[in-house]
């Protein structure tokens, strides 16, 4: 081989060298830092979906601290009992191929389709408030609800010192998140307080405070003074139930402990009307929904069971610091 021929040999031979990919110098695929989640609610119209709102743009605003770019769409059906609404909702979201869903569904089951679907298409969900009958949904937001059913059991057991005649207004059926309420007050009642007989367990408040007021309207008017305390396990059935009373002027007169919060149930609490709620976290749940999503999306390691809590408030801590927190979340700084 001459001088010339050699050299020509020796350029083709490094040019090859220089197309081949070279073992550890390829650039990592940095993390997508931008993504477009929706938020579905169960309804439009009580302050805890308003709270799950504000606790979602919370987390939007924090990631955006961090560099992360998060466009929240907030859209859900206007009433609470509505299915089909909600399913549409989940529906269009997946063909607008969203990053991805946090859900609150308003039935355990009429809900699974839509989010197995929304899987197979790539867009994993995180459920808050109520369960899901599947195991589609990445990771569950939520309150234990089947304890703060207990608790509000034992405040009313409390407030007829073991004794007496109670009775409980459900909400709808297929709800897990109440159903898990009204089982919780049925088995402590049962278990712990056997001086206390639920008389009446098997009527349904209805999605709106009017179908709560008939509802309580008709019981107690057929139980007459027998009933000696009442349990409701959400805001629409709580203050259906309250304004059932005042109209039939037995306002203080029966021990009435109910779930969830807005001014008007802690306005009877003040006024006596209302012996104490069992309140959630909605703004934390909407926080931790939103950023545990995106956890998950950018690879991230994340909790698949969060409790975000359940406290019970009464007159007489209704004013502490923490009952604030809960009882009044940030609106005005989330929601502009």
């Amino acid at each position: 081989m001459n001088r010339n021929t050699f050299f020509v040999a020796a350029a083709l031979i490094l040019a090859l060298i220089g197309t081949l990919p070279v073992s550890g110098c390829r650039k990592k695929a940095e993390p997508k830092t931008s993504f477009t989640i929706a938020v579905v609610p169960q309804g439009s119209t009580h302050e805890f979906w308003k709270a799950i709102h504000a606790g979602a743009a919370k987390a939007a605003q924090d990631l955006a601290k961090e560099g992360v770019n998060i466009n929240i769409i907030w859209k859900g059906p206007l009433r609470e009992d509505d299915r089909e609404q909600q399913i549409q909702v989940v529906e269009s979201f997946v063909s607008q191929g969203v990053d991805g869903i946090v859900l609150a569904p308003f039935d355990r089951d009429a809900l699974v389709r839509p989010v197995e679907e929304a899987k197979r298409a790539g867009i994993p969900t995180v459920i808050v408030d109520s369960p899901l009958d599947s195991k589609a949904p990445i990771a569950v937001v939520a309150t234990d609800n089947h304890h703060g059913g207990e608790l509000a059991a034992e405040r009313l057991a409390s407030l007829l010192s073991g004794r007496g005649k109670v009775m409980l207004l459900r909400y709808q059926e297929g709800v897990a998140s109440t159903e898990a309420r009204e089982r919780g007050f049925i088995e402590k009642m049962k278990s712990s307080f056997p001086g206390i007989q639920v008389v009446s367990s098997d009527q349904y408040a209805g999605a709106t405070r009017d179908t709560a007021k008939s509802a309580a309207e008709n019981m107690l008017n057929r139980y007459g003074d027998d009933i000696q305390g009442i349990f409701t396990p959400n805001e629409s059935s709580t203050v259906g139930t309250l304004l059932a009373i005042e109209d039939l002027r037995r306002g203080g007169k029966i021990q009435f402990v109910g779930f969830d919060s807005s001014e008007t149930l802690i306005g009877a609490l003040r006024g006596n009307k209302l012996q104490g709620i069992v309140v959630q976290n909605p703004f934390k749940m909407g926080d931790l929904g939103v950023k545990t999503l995106v956890s998950a999306l950018q690879n991230k390691s994340y909790e698949k069971r969060i409790d975000t809590g359940e406290t019970l408030i009464t007159a007489s801590d209704l004013d502490s610091a923490e009952s604030q927190r809960l009882l009044h979340p940030p609106f005005d700084t989330y929601l502009k």
